[in-house]
């Protein structure tokens, strides 16, 4: 029974991968028949996981979720912890456009978008402490200010290639760490 277990989740994984891969190309809204074609797998196996498009976007969405865990957990009390969640995100919209520009223009108050925007708050509350504590950042800084920051890390989405938006959103990252840090003593 184990093995079962292990090969529904190596093909449930392989098809988030190729989910991720053909609206990473292709948008959201792209056929689902290329996500069966790219993942190998039969129609009725991408229906038994993933029900819907929603579905498959939300687990999407909740893999991008559980990747800022593993990277908050493997970064451990690091001072910059949250400067390198922050690159890991901006990493994500350069990778991954069509599903960034997605998440962007839902309703942020539906349940998993919101769900997840709170476990991303929580995830985040110790490394901003810590950047506050390590005068990394700036004192004011608070876990709601992230989603102000990931709007911002967005404009990267304006890049036509991936190229383009890798660009962007390096620069996104120079201006945000400037300014995260808060103005230096004596002005404004």
């Amino acid at each position: 029974m184990p093995t079962q277990r292990a090969d529904a989740a190596a093909r449930r994984a392989q098809i988030l991968d190729a989910a991720d891969a053909v609206f990473g190309q292709h948008g959201v809204t792209a056929p689902l028949d290329l996500v069966v074609e790219r993942a190998q797998v039969g129609r009725a196996t991408l229906y038994r996981n993933f029900p819907d498009r929603t579905a498959l976007v939300e687990a999407l969405l909740q893999r991008t979720v559980n990747r800022i865990a593993r990277q908050v957990q493997t970064l451990g009390d690091r001072d910059d912890a949250l400067f390198e969640v922050l690159e890991g995100m901006a990493n994500r919209i350069v990778q991954s456009p069509a599903l960034s520009d997605y998440w962007r223009a839902v309703d942020p108050d539906q349940i998993p978008i919101r769900a997840a925007r709170e476990t991303i708050f929580e995830l985040l509350r110790e490394p901003i402490a810590r950047a506050i504590s390590a005068g990394l950042c700036r004192p004011d800084l608070e876990t709601t200010d992230i989603s102000l920051i990931s709007g911002m890390l967005g404009a990267a989405l304006r890049g036509k290639t991936r190229d383009e938006r890798a660009r962007l959103a390096t620069r996104a990252l120079q201006l945000l760490r400037g300014g995260l840090r808060g103005p230096a003593d004596g002005e404004g």
